[in-house]
Parts: C-alpha cells; sequence; structure tokens
C-alpha cells in the first residue's frame, strides 16, 4: 500500500487534441462498436441456435466471440465518452481493472488462436481420428486453460506494473490504461518490471507462435500430399482466414510490447493499439465466420424465418 502514494487518478490524453476532430472520431468509433457487437454476438447466437455448428471449431470461434465482445467493451465505450464529454479521467482502481480485464481478455484471444491452430490439424492432417482427437471434454479443457492462464498472467502483470510508486505525473499518454503508458509514469526504478513485462509477454507469445507454426508445417505437408483441387482450395482458404488474424493481431502485439523504451513511440503505439482493441474484434467475425458456408447456411434460416415471422428450423 505504501506505493500507492499520491496519485489517486490517471488523466488519459486519448487520441488527439483537436476538438475539431472529437466528433468525427466518436462517429467512428460508434460505427465500429456497433460493427462488434452486431458481428460478435450475432455469431454467439448462430452458434446456440444451429445443433449443426456445435463442434469444436465453432466452439472455439463462440469463445473468440465472447472474448472480442468484451475486450472491445472494456476500451471503446469509454473512449467514445471522453471524446464526446471531454472528461478522460480514471481513477486508480479503474485504471488497474480496465488493464487486468484487457491484459486477461487478450491473453485468451492469444491462446484460442493456437488452440484453433491445433483443431485445424487435427481436422486436415488426421481426419478419420478427428472425433476421437477433438472431443468434448478436450475441447472444454482447451477453453478453460486459455482462461486460466490468461487470468494468471493478467494477475502477474498487474501485480508487477502496480508494485511501481506513482508521485509524480498522472497524464499517460494513451487512450486506455495500457501497460506500458501507465509504467512509463513512474518515479520508481522501471527496470526489473520492464524486463518482467518483455519476458513474460514474450514467452505467451513465442509458445503460441511456435504452437501454430507447428500446426501448420504439418497443414502444408498434408496439402501438398493432396490430389483434389477442392481439397487444396478448401484447405488454403481455412489457413488464409486464420493467418490474416494472425498476422495482424501478432504484428501489433509484438510492435507494442516486445521494443525497448528508449524506442517506444506513444503516438506510434496509439495507431497500433486502434487495430487490436477497436478493429480487430470487428473483424474477426468476417475473416473467420463470414466466409463459412455453414454459417451462411444458418444465418439465412434464422433471416428468412424472422421475415416470415415463424420459429427458426436450424
Amino acid at each position: 500500500m505504501e506505493n500507492r502514494t499520491e496519485v489517486t487518478e490517471f488523466l488519459l490524453l486519448g487520441l488527439t487534441d483537436d476538438p475539431h476532430l472529437r466528433l468525427p472520431l466518436f462517429i467512428t468509433f460508434l460505427l465500429i462498436y456497433t460493427l462488434t457487437m452486431a458481428g460478435n454476438l450475432g455469431m454467439i447466437l448462430l452458434i446456440l441456435m444451429d445443433p449443426r455448428l456445435h463442434t469444436p471449431m465453432y466452439c472455439f470461434l463462440g469463445n473468440l466471440s465472447l472474448v472480442d465482445f468484451c475486450s472491445s467493451s472494456v476500451v471503446t465505450p469509454r473512449v467514445m465518452t471522453g471524446l464526446l464529454t471531454g472528461n478522460k479521467v480514471i481513477s486508480y482502481n479503474a485504471c488497474a481493472a480496465q488493464m487486468f480485464l484487457f491484459v486477461a481478455l487478450i491473453g485468451v484471444e492469444n491462446y484460442l488462436l493456437a488452440s484453433m491452430a491445433y483443431d485445424r490439424y487435427a481436422a486436415v492432417c488426421k481426419p478419420l481420428h478427428y472425433t476421437s482427437t477433438m472431443t468434448a471434454d478436450v475441447c472444454a479443457g482447451l477453453v478453460m486453460g486459455c482462461y486460466a492462464i490468461s487470468i494468471l498472467n493478467a494477475c502477474i502483470q498487474i501485480g508487477n506494473t502496480f508494485s511501481l510508486s506513482f508521485c509524480n505525473s498522472n497524464l499517460v499518454h494513451h487512450f486506455f490504461c495500457d501497460i506500458p503508458a501507465v509504467m512509463a509514469l513512474s518515479c520508481s526504478d522501471q527496470q526489473v518490471c520492464e524486463l518482467v513485462l518483455v519476458y513474460v509477454v514474450s514467452f505467451h507469445i513465442l509458445f503460441v507462435i511456435l504452437v501454430i507454426s507447428t500446426s501448420y508445417i504439418f497443414i502444408f505437408g498434408t496439402i501438398l500430399r493432396m490430389r483434389s483441387a477442392a481439397g487444396h482450395r478448401k484447405a488454403l482458404s481455412t489457413c488464409a482466414s486464420h493467418f490474416t488474424a494472425v498476422s495482424i493481431f501478432y504484428g501489433t502485439t509484438m510492435f507494442m510490447y516486445l521494443q525497448p523504451s528508449s524506442s517506444h513511440s506513444m503516438d506510434t503505439a496509439k495507431i497500433a493499439s486502434v487495430f487490436y482493441t477497436m478493429v480487430i474484434p470487428m473483424l474477426n467475425p468476417l475473416v473467420y465466420s463470414l466466409r463459412n458456408k455453414e454459417v451462411k447456411s444458418a444465418f439465412l434460416k434464422v433471416k428468412s424465418a424472422l421475415i416470415c415471422g415463424r420459429p427458426s428450423k436450424v
């Protein structure tokens, strides 16, 4: 408790100081958040309503949609409120809570991407053993493991960050309480905490990248041995969607967290943060799901039922 001296609240400087840009940014983020809510909640509802989507792949997709909706909700509404009202003050405890939730949810997404890569490996490389490999218990265990590891990581990161003393400036050069931006305000020695941040984040990212890379090495090997052109197209389409999301997610995450503080530009980091806090949660339903024939079929059936005013028989 003695480390929590003087500073009782933080001031988020946001994305811009130009008053003329506040309304356009508010409208843009409102549109993004609305699409994020509609896309992710819609995907969750479709998966719950259609028994054909009660498979391991869609279990991971449903949890990914839930995580994307929650992570966007942790950041975006407060950003929009600040743009609309000009009030950018956040209390010490609210800042810690926002940081904890965001780190935990990003961690869940990190490990869900690895679980989805393993699921695709089992489906493409061992199709005859897929049902016995990806059982309901295995799927549930992977999902629960994603949440457990991520919550533990968030506890470590929040404890590491708020073990520092904040007794000078309370101006956070960011639009939300992100770890590097808050850590930069500390008036105590940050070297050990920065090393803990880099090493822990590096471990989680590199471990997941190793799992994803290994899975896709085997997947591509299997694809090259396929004789069916239709099989090639289907497998490559699945890989392309996953690689798109993985590249954007890990590119912005590594750019944000794995560079030394001496070369860390907060203005540049804000732009990268917009992608993984707002844009990626909006794009994931499009990248993963709307290109999927089974999801399209379920959506069309629900749409038809609503138009005709009768219950959907999915």
